[in-house]
């Protein structure tokens, strides 16, 4: 019997790894794909790696000027994210949601726009709530308070484009969290705030983590709401993506190749940060959200 079953497991385990073999053919049809996606990075990094000119640029002030404030608004960005964006993952994740199935769906669509919509229409969607004349421009504008063409704006665009990583992240990552652990910790006489600093958060944490690289990335890379809603002021406004849009436009290929080489090895860097150390699968999947 024993050895009717290992060869019948024997015979899974084969099949299973013939499944798995990718056919000469179909790797074939997946290359001009890939050629299309890594040889244009490709060349960029070649060219700027290999030009002296391009290495220059990177000290010139106006790329240092532009690193330095995408550096500063992105770490900004990513605070105020993780402080508004994990009540929202802790309550989707929960489903602490009002309306039911309905009110979640109608959340989740919510906070997903963003990911899908135009950056030009995000900056305007932007403009027509935090501009002068929009819905809160006036009241804020009574406060003294002056949004568009400021680096607040430049992080409000990158909190309002980038959150929605970090939110869907997190919220996969904590309805992975056992119940059974948490309702362990309230038994022992943890209250809801314990319970969240020494189960949910640390259980968490790859998730969570993950989320704030990717959303670190994509507030980085923000360049449509940016010049929408805050414009590109150079020293005030002006993040690397502009810088790069800029000096193209002034036919500066060296200053505009030199920070493009900054923002491809930066996004290199976050992407093998989160698959390197296998948080990538949390990224992919809504998986129990």
């Amino acid at each position: 019997m024993s050895t009717a079953v290992a060869g019948e497991a024997g015979t899974r385990a084969a099949l299973e790894r013939q499944g798995r073999r990718t056919p000469a053919w179909l790797t074939l049809l997946g290359m001009p794909a890939l050629l299309l996606l890594a040889l244009p990075v490709f060349v960029l990094i070649l060219r700027g790696i290999g030009s002296g000119g391009v290495l220059a640029a990177i000290a010139s002030p106006a790329v240092l000027d532009a690193l330095t404030l995408s550096a500063a608004t992105t770490v900004v960005s990513v605070v105020i994210v993780f402080l508004i964006g994990m009540p929202l993952a802790l309550a989707l994740a929960r489903g602490h949601v009002p309306g039911g199935r309905l009110g979640r769906a109608l959340v989740d669509a919510a906070v997903d726009l963003p990911i899908v919509l135009p950056p030009s229409v995000a900056g305007l969607a932007l403009l027509l709530v935090f501009g002068r004349s929009g819905l809160l421009g006036e009241p804020l504008a009574a406060l003294g308070v002056t949004l568009p063409f400021t680096t607040a704006a430049v992080v409000l665009a990158q909190v309002f484009v980038a959150a929605p990583f970090f939110v869907r992240s997190a919220r996969v990552g904590i309805a992975g969290v056992e119940h059974a652990l948490e309702d362990a910790a309230r038994v022992d006489g943890a209250n809801e705030r314990g319970v969240l600093r020494w189960i949910t958060l640390p259980l968490s944490a790859p998730a969570l983590t993950a989320g704030l690289v990717m959303c670190w990335a994509r507030a980085l890379g923000e360049f449509g709401a940016t010049i929408m809603f805050a414009g590109n002021i150079g020293g005030r406004t002006q993040t690397l993506p502009l810088l790069v849009y800029g000096q193209f436009q002034s036919d500066d290929l060296d200053a505009a190749l030199a920070a493009a080489v900054v923002l491809v090895i930066a996004a290199l860097a976050a992407l093998v940060a989160v698959r390197g150390l296998h948080w990538g699968s949390l990224l992919d999947t809504r998986g129990g959200a």
